[in-house]
């Protein structure tokens, strides 16, 4: 298993993994086969904490705040360069 460093946050360090052989490879909260993405789209989709975990009563509070919390580092880390036009 693969867990990507931590910038100083350990708040989704132990709980996010990266598994070849969990969902392809994408990071997934630990123990579970739900990604980080599929967790962030139900956010984005305006579900409430107490939503998805009346749906996904195997998944914490802190498995949800470390799901944004892996998502902002990868973000944070992303670099953008801009192509000529």
């Amino acid at each position: 298993m693969y867990q990507k460093e931590n910038k100083g946050d350990a708040s989704w360090q132990g709980r996010i993994v990266i598994d070849p052989a969990v969902v392809a490879g994408k990071p997934v909260v630990k123990g579970t086969r739900l990604s980080v993405e599929f967790v962030i789209d139900l956010l984005a989709q305006g579900w409430s904490q107490s939503e998805i975990q009346g749906n996904y009563p195997n998944l914490s509070a802190d498995d949800i705040r470390a799901c944004l919390a892996y998502a902002r580092d990868v973000m944070g880390s992303e670099k953008i360069y801009p192509l000529g036009v």
